[in-house]
């Protein structure tokens, strides 16, 4: 049975966060479902890029995925952030409850850290996000961290390489070492 995906998408995402990583899981065989917390038709992310989701929160239940992917952009974080039952998901995908995994990119880690699962946790994110998060947890790097069943990347310029991070969580370093190779991204 194929590994499900929800990648988590607000008014203001940041494309490239959403379909880099979309695409690196779909071609290691994910099932990727672009999840939508704006209950239209189209979502507009940042720099005026709309795109079709492939469903709305209201018509999914999130605790039924393997992994759960949360992309940056300032205004599409501070959507997701208003958004109560992606936080109340959030802490049983950061506990690995049933193996389930975590990523988030860019401005993402702010929405775990509004749900309350970076304490004792490494994590990275764009500069100047990381406000507030508990002491220790960010990781001033830019590229991606991963912590057990968590991954987390910088920003815009590391969505092909968390793609690949997300990639090794879910499947093993093999496939993602393919993939990337595939991808002419290593």
């Amino acid at each position: 049975m194929a590994k499900k995906v929800a990648i988590l998408m607000a008014e203001g995402f940041e494309p490239v966060e959403l379909t880099a990583p979309a695409d690196v899981l779909r071609r290691a065989g994910a099932e990727v479902t672009c999840v939508s917390v704006t209950p239209t038709a189209l979502v507009e992310g940042a720099h005026g890029l709309i795109l079709v989701p492939d469903t709305n929160l209201d018509a999914v239940d999130l605790s039924g995925f393997d992994m759960l992917v949360v992309p940056g952009g300032s205004v599409g974080v501070q959507n997701l952030l208003g958004c109560e039952p992606l936080l109340q998901a959030i802490p049983a995908y950061a506990a690995g409850e049933g193996g389930k995994l975590l990523g988030a990119i860019c401005a993402g880690p702010m929405v775990l850290d509004a749900a309350g699962v970076l304490e004792g946790r490494k994590v990275t994110c764009y500069p100047g996000c990381e406000e507030g998060f508990p002491e220790g947890a960010y990781q001033e790097v830019i590229g991606v961290v991963r912590d057990g069943n968590l991954v987390t990347a910088s920003g815009p310029g590391q969505a092909i390489a968390f793609g690949g991070a997300l990639v090794d969580a879910l499947f093993g370093k093999e496939a993602a070492d393919t993939v990337m190779a595939g991808m002419l991204a290593k």
